[in-house]
């Protein structure tokens, strides 16, 4: 007595597959209604103008470039350079500080340390944004204790102070660079670890066994391997701190203001959305053209790397 089964997939199960892609379907929607759609507003409204005595109107019957030449002719062209500074140096300053971090936690502690140091980071993150900056007031303040400490004589310097007046670095640029670069750190170094983390180790060793030092062998094998990691890290800081209007606002002052706080001034104090649309518009252009840029430094130092490593075989 022989059985027989049938191999032949069920018609009916095959039925009721569905496509793959309609599981991307609730994305799409999310991607479209909450950043294609405002974007494309944001857009069409920097070409029009704003209606006298109707706050946060905007009329589209003539549209034209005057809100666009504005913010390259007046005090907003000087406001966008001074926002793409401090936010190429504040993300310089976090690559600088978060590289020795992430080094130490991917090669030089233990699993029990990492777990512990990985949420020692994080619990700046448990506080919200506002209050996290709100904080560097009180640490920033003339009388607060970080003037003091530098006012005070201490062992270190002999009994003399470093400094013989109060720190005056609020409502500055300085207070904002500061602030930024601890808001924006933990966003650095997170990726700079996990990049670092998946360098075998093998390959450093196999790197000072052919007679590569310490520092040859972190240039050449773990910072090229490690590129994925700090390209993820440079965007995930750049991109926000760019728009940060909030640490401006709260520390700047008129000496330290961004061009993400005059988007919102302009928007809920002037009351002018075709001006405001048009600073944003040029401030997601200005985020373009660096990412270009950086992009394309990056690649040509990629290829700088093959054309070092390569060998040249004389016949």
């Amino acid at each position: 007595m022989t059985a027989t089964i049938d191999a032949r997939p069920s018609r009916r199960r095959g039925w009721l597959r569905a496509p793959k892609f309609l599981l991307a379907i609730p994305s799409f929607i999310w991607y479209v209604f909450l950043f294609v759609i405002p974007v494309a507003l944001v857009v069409v409204n920097s070409f029009g103008r704003k209606i006298a005595n109707v706050p946060g109107k905007v009329d589209l019957g003539s549209p034209n470039f005057d809100r666009y030449h504005e913010v390259l002719s007046g005090s907003f062209k000087t406001l966008l350079k001074q926002t793409m500074f401090t936010s190429l140096l504040g993300t310089v300053l976090c690559l600088i500080i978060s590289l020795p971090v992430a080094y130490f936690l991917a090669f030089k502690v233990g699993p029990k340390a990492k777990t512990a140091v990985l949420a020692l980071l994080m619990v700046p993150f448990f506080a919200n944004f506002l209050l996290r900056t709100l904080a560097w007031r009180i640490v920033l303040q003339p009388s607060g204790f970080v003037s003091n400490f530098l006012q005070s004589g201490h062992w270190f310097t002999f009994g003399q102070a470093l400094r013989s007046s109060p720190l005056q670095i609020l409502d500055t640029r300085s207070a904002v660079q500061i602030a930024i670069v601890y808001n924006y750190l933990p966003l650095m170094i997170f990726p700079l670890w996990v990049a670092l983390d998946r360098v075998e180790l093998h390959l450093r060793e196999a790197s000072k066994d052919l007679g590569a030092n310490r520092v040859r062998t972190f240039l050449q094998v773990t910072l090229p391997l490690a590129g994925p990691g700090i390209v993820a890290g440079l965007i995930l800081v750049f991109v926000p701190l760019s728009g940060d209007y909030v640490t401006a606002a709260l520390l700047g002052g008129a000496k330290g203001n961004m061009i993400g706080a005059e988007v919102a001034n302009q928007y809920f104090k002037a009351q002018d959305a075709a001006s405001g649309s048009a600073i944003a518009v040029s401030l997601i252009i200005s985020i373009l053209l660096v990412l270009g840029v950086l992009a394309a430094c990056f690649l040509f130092g990629s290829k700088l790397v093959k054309r070092s490593r390569s060998v040249k075989v004389v016949l």
